[in-house]
């Protein structure tokens, strides 16, 4: 029952990250997982879209109501993007704040919009991919559209094994 509702969160947090996803978008698929990461693959379009997401261990933040944060990864390989990095905060981020993620004290500027943030460029989120296999945990900082400073971390644990199930599913070349 946990993984069923953990499934449909992941699903509804996959569609609102993807705006470019049809209403009709077909059935999502668990492709297995690992430690804090699980992996899962959808149709969109007839072609095939692999994400791995994982929630956040610690939260802090001085704020009343918060939706769920997750990051997330994602192949597709209809577009030749692989290893494409997102962060939802559930909440709005401060227009024009950045969003600062560290890993083993290598810091990442991403851009927001709305709840998401984004790398700048794939050559970035290669970097910050590479940097996830390497660590142990992940610090994102933000800031909601009401001024409040968040920050999250996240269990790097299980996310090379994980990744190379989305790199199976859906390999970019």
């Amino acid at each position: 029952m946990i993984r069923l509702i953990g499934s449909l969160l992941f699903f509804n947090v996959a569609i609102a990250a993807w705006s470019a996803v049809p209403a009709n978008a077909q059935t999502l698929t668990e492709l297995g997982g690992h430690g804090k990461w699980t992996a899962y693959s959808f149709k969109d379009g007839g072609n095939t879209v692999c994400y791995m997401a994982s929630a956040p261990t610690k939260q802090r933040g001085n704020y009343k109501k918060r939706g769920e944060p997750y990051a997330l990864v994602t192949n597709r390989p209809a577009r030749k993007t692989k290893g494409e990095v997102n962060v939802v905060a559930g909440y709005t981020f401060k227009a024009d704040a950045p969003v600062t993620v560290t890993i083993n004290n290598k810091k990442f500027e991403l851009f927001t919009t709305d709840d998401r943030a984004w790398s700048p460029d794939a050559k970035t989120d290669a970097s910050l991919v590479s940097f996830m296999v390497r660590g142990s945990k992940m610090t994102v900082v933000g800031r909601s559209s009401r001024g409040t400073k968040t920050t999250d971390t996240y269990s790097l644990s299980g996310f090379t094994a994980t990744k190379k199930l989305v790199d199976q599913a859906c390999p970019v070349k």
